[in-house]
């Protein structure tokens, strides 16, 4: 009787522990949380949106509204093609003047990725992005595309100390490269300012840090799905964290010509013309927006073999390509393992 009493107590004790144990966790869990408030900046920029949400603790909780405004301000001031006061339209006409930071950190990524993927992504075609249509400045075709063509090649381009050295007439665009540098520059931004946890968007491309605190999961993220009428749905979600990515998508800006072909705004360097391809969309993940933005792009110009034979030994970069099959049908490849 006295085992069994014993084993009783135990059990009453045991209980009692717990039940005591779990309103302690419980305690710590809603003071923690409550230490915890969530920031959420959105608007519109570069011609398209952002969202911008993070996590400070409440007795420093602060809106960094009017910080994030500036970057993107010296951002578009540096290297909008749509702009005729900023510094790459003003180099762009011929103008010779100093760059600033900004301008001088996207184009040294800008030449360390065109040399790593053979000119596959290069800013220099900027020229014939206008010469097809598809840019700032809409070209009346009075040059040949041989002659167009002769202006591209960012090997051509150089620095001396802070002044680009460049061809007559050639056209800088870091359209492919300026959003996921401003994700970085943002993300760089919170984290001076002691920020963990955030998640960064601008115009589809994402930069996300720590956890969402309302879950206590990573961030959860969605791949777009391909739609040529305008509409935005879906394809697949994923979990991330301290991580970034980018998309390129031929079905987002196209022309098509008199006898109903699509031209995608993705201009192959090699050829100087629109791609045609049966690739939809190119999603790219790795650790900085800025060089997943142009992997994007690079890929989006390359068919899957080449993609595959790229990212070979490049286990730091994954992709999801989503493209349309043999039976008009939607079909994906994952590369060095995207979804995890």
């Amino acid at each position: 009787m006295k085992i069994f009493a014993l084993m009783i107590l135990g059990v009453n004790f045991r209980f009692i522990f717990s039940k005591k144990f779990l309103v302690y966790l419980l305690l710590i869990c809603f003071s923690s949380c409550d230490t915890f408030i969530k920031e959420e900046i959105t608007g519109s920029v570069y011609g398209t949106t952002y969202k911008i949400q993070y996590y400070v603790e409440s007795y420093e909780g602060y809106n960094f509204s009017k910080q994030i405004d500036s970057i993107f301000n010296e951002i578009d001031f540096s290297m909008s093609t749509y702009k005729s006061n900023s510094i790459i339209s003003r180099i762009n006409k011929n103008e010779v003047l100093e760059i600033d930071n900004h301008f001088l950190n996207v184009f040294k990524s800008s030449k360390e990725i065109y040399k790593i993927t053979n000119g596959r992504f290069d800013p220099s075609i900027g020229i014939l992005v206008n010469y097809w249509g598809f840019g700032a400045d809409k070209s009346d075709h009075k040059k040949s595309l041989y002659e167009v063509k002769s202006k591209v090649g960012l090997s051509k381009f150089d620095l001396n100390n802070n002044f680009l050295l460049r061809p007559q007439d050639s056209y800088l665009d870091f359209n492919a490269i300026a959003k996921g540098y401003a994700v970085d520059q943002i993300a760089e931004f919170l984290e001076k300012n002691d920020i963990k946890n955030f998640l960064i968007e601008v115009g589809g491309e994402i930069r996300a840090s720590g956890k969402n605190l309302a879950l206590y999961n990573p961030w959860n993220v969605g791949i777009d799905m391909p739609r040529f009428d305008g509409g935005r749905s879906i394809y697949s979600t994923l979990l991330v964290s301290d991580i970034s990515l980018a998309s390129s998508g031929t079905y987002r800006k196209y022309k098509i010509d008199s006898l109903g072909n699509k031209y995608a705004h993705i201009i192959d360097p090699r050829s100087g013309k629109p791609t045609k391809t049966n690739i939809l969309s190119v999603n790219v993940k790795t650790n900085k927006c800025i060089d997943a933005d142009a992997y994007a792009t690079a890929l989006h110009v390359m068919n899957l073999n080449e993609i595959e034979i790229f990212l070979r030994d490049k286990e730091n970069i994954s992709a999801l390509v989503i493209y349309e099959n043999e039976d008009n049908e939607l079909d994906f490849v994952d590369f060095n393992d995207f979804y995890n």
